[in-house]
């Protein structure tokens, strides 16, 4: 155990979920393109 690169000697300080941050990074990414497509479909349709 005295290799730097043992997986044993890195703990995971901080555990994350991965498929939370990625399904919040695609809603995040999914609405604000909504909000885009709706203000330029209603500029479209008054200019």
């Amino acid at each position: 155990m005295s290799e730097t690169n043992h997986a044993k000697l890195h703990t995971n300080e901080e555990p994350r979920n991965d498929f939370i941050d990625v399904a919040l990074g695609f809603g995040v990414t999914f609405g604000i393109f909504t909000v885009v497509c709706i203000i330029f479909t209603i500029l479209n349709l008054y200019i």
